[in-house]
């Protein structure tokens, strides 16, 4: 599954991990939360949160969605301003978070909110997995 494009960060979504973590090991729980500016709420129709990862660099890039969870207002009406919703996901053994010359591989988690207007907004923040050693300059 591909994970769609995102362009920006909104300052409006609030994501925030548990333990305020930016390294975790394959086969551990990541959780946290988001919440909404009350500026952005009343516009919001819909919270999505992924947790995805993605290759920038050399070659054709490619990205895949790990954990998506639909976050939907209640009877057609704006999610609750106040609200914090919460997410979790067991990591996977793979793809490691990596740090090439030519490859990165990084992971994140997504806040998308889709406004009653159809327009999407979203916010994201990374993470690694996984512990793999920068390349060496000198074995190149």
């Amino acid at each position: 599954m591909t994970a769609p494009t995102f362009a920006g960060n909104d300052p409006r979504i609030l994501i925030r991990l548990d333990g305020d973590k930016t390294a975790y090991l394959p086969g551990e729980v990541l959780s946290g939360e988001c919440s909404l500016d009350r500026a952005v709420a009343p516009q919001v129709r819909r919270l999505k949160v992924s947790v995805l990862w993605r290759t920038e660099g050399k070659g054709d890039e490619a990205s895949a969605v790990h954990h998506a969870q639909d976050i939907p207002a209640e009877q057609d009406a704006q999610l609750d301003p106040y609200g914090t919703w919460r997410f979790q996901t067991q990591l996977p053994p793979s793809p490691l978070s990596y740090e090439g010359f030519l490859l990165k591989i990084g992971w994140y988690v997504r806040a998308e909110a889709i406004l009653v207007d159809g327009q999407t907004r979203g916010a994201e923040i990374g993470f690694r997995l996984g512990e793999v050693a920068p390349p060496d300059p000198g074995a190149a």
